[in-house]
């Protein structure tokens, strides 16, 4: 893995009011904050803007149920690191509206079907296709800059009209991805690299709620180390790291196939595109953007 980190994924929790079928992360009502606290999520922001990142993501989980996520916010952007918070948007409180229209802020989410009861049975919560609609919309008319990802789980699902539906509340960026196999979104296979685009050791990183470090927040079977233990820099250039990037340049050869055909399209984002920031500009190094949970 090398130190050319431009890209973090800070996963602040495992708490959510949501329990969909497919979260990677595993995530629900029963999650907690894990063991990282204000000031180590502090110590790893600094880090990471001494090592160049340019944005972090803050994700879960649902992230804006971490009472320091305003906090957290503001010191990103004081160190000069630009925020984006990965949220379901079912319930932002004016606290949060304050921080999320701080510039240098984006959101991004995931939406499911036009129909409430087909969002519903997939984000296993009555009511949430309400409250993530009506948030969207109130992104769109504070002109907070959102990006929003509709997943396909199956074919029955409407993404299609749901894509249409989100176009039409004026989101400009809406983007499709397919099932990823991780967390409760296994199917018929075990975790492997095959779910990964084959950058996710480069240029990015991935930091859990009770501090462990991943090459992406798909690939949380492969940690690298602990940010608690250890400072960022020395786990990017430790064995762990090495030995992941090799198990990655094994399976998807020294390119790294982009999962994408357009490696530089303004509007991959929120796709799993390897060359894709959540801000939609080219980072040659790669970083797999997942739009889901």
């Amino acid at each position: 893995m090398s130190t050319d980190l431009s890209f973090m994924w800070l996963e602040i929790t495992g708490r959510c009011q949501l329990s969909c079928a497919h979260c990677y992360a595993d995530s629900g009502p029963s999650g907690d904050h894990g063991t990282m606290t204000a000031a180590d999520w502090r110590r790893v922001i600094d880090q990471a803007a001494a090592l160049g990142v340019g944005t972090v993501q803050f994700i879960g989980g649902e992230p804006t149920l971490h009472p320091e996520l305003p906090a957290l916010i503001k010191h990103a952007l004081n160190v000069g690191v630009s925020v984006e918070v990965y949220t379901n948007l079912v319930h932002v409180t004016p606290r949060l509206w304050e921080a999320f229209a701080a510039p240098g802020v984006s959101l991004a989410c995931s939406y499911y079907s036009d129909r409430p009861e087909q969002h519903a049975v997939i984000t296993g919560t009555a009511g949430s296709h309400a409250r993530t609609r009506a948030n969207i919309a109130e992104a769109v008319r504070r002109s907070i800059p959102l990006r929003v990802g509709v997943v396909d789980l199956d074919d029955a699902q409407r993404t299609e009209q749901a894509v249409a539906e989100l176009r039409s509340l004026g989101v400009a960026e809406v983007g499709y991805d397919r099932l990823r196999q991780v967390g409760r979104g296994i199917r018929d296979q075990a975790p492997s690299v095959d779910q990964l685009c084959g950058h996710c050791a480069s240029g990015v990183l991935a930091v859990s709620p009770s501090g462990e470090v991943w090459p992406c927040v798909f690939s949380r079977w492969l940690p690298v180390g602990n940010v608690r233990t250890a400072p960022l820099a020395d786990i990017l250039t430790g064995p762990g790291a090495a030995e992941v990037r090799g198990e990655l340049a094994e399976r998807f050869g020294s390119r790294q196939t982009p999962c994408v055909p357009n490696m530089c399209n303004p509007q991959c984002g929120p796709s799993c595109s390897p060359a894709c920031n959540p801000t939609g500009t080219c980072r040659p190094a790669g970083g797999c953007t997942p739009i889901y949970r």
